[in-house]
């Protein structure tokens, strides 16, 4: 069986909106596709390792799907295990993003409180790719994002399928507009 596997962005979970939006719409119209979407753990050493305990369950065409952070993981997974992935407005460096970050934190959607650490930021840059195989990826991205700027992500990717809605934000309305392409990219030869 043909399967998905999406990762959440920083603080979120399974129950983020694009998450919840992309399980509905497979449902739907590709109700084969089993879609997988854990809650990561707020360590990036331990959700990599979650994650990558899951694709070595998956069939080999697995797609990733990863949004903000989910993109951030979703390329370094993309790389490791040779599958195609969708980034939504991905973290290009979160390990220089989040540095005004550390210290305490709350996750709104599971409750959990704990502590951002330097330790942390090591283990999202011990993830870093700096050239991403553009033949795995199809960006897409929100010109108005207010949480990470749209142009890093589109250069780092540079020669990647991109498709950039003008005035959407980081929560990226208009992402079930995607949906139904994206099985068409996925499966292309």
């Amino acid at each position: 069986m043909p399967a998905v596997l999406y990762l959440h962005g920083f603080n979120s979970s399974s129950q983020s909106a694009k998450a919840r939006e992309t399980a509905a719409w497979l449902a739907v119209h590709a109700p084969e596709i089993a879609f997988h979407c854990p809650t990561l753990p707020y360590a990036p050493a331990a959700a990599l390792a979650l994650a990558g305990t899951l694709i070595d369950r998956l069939p080999p065409d697995t797609l990733l799907i990863g949004s903000s952070l989910g993109g951030y993981y979703a390329t370094y997974l993309a790389e490791r295990y040779d599958r195609r992935a969708v980034l939504i407005n991905p973290a290009v460096r979160p390990f220089a993003l989040l540095t005004d970050h550390l210290g305490p934190q709350h996750n709104p959607y599971t409750g959990e409180d704990y502590t951002l650490t330097t330790q942390h930021l090591a283990e999202l840059k011990a993830a870093y790719i700096a050239r991403p195989d553009p033949r795995r990826y199809w960006l897409v991205l929100g010109s108005a994002d207010e949480t990470l700027n749209w142009r890093e992500a589109a250069l780092h990717f540079a020669g990647c399928r991109q498709t950039v809605f003008n005035g959407d934000d980081h929560r990226l309305q208009r992402w079930p507009e995607c949906l139904a392409a994206l099985l068409a990219w996925w499966c292309r030869e």
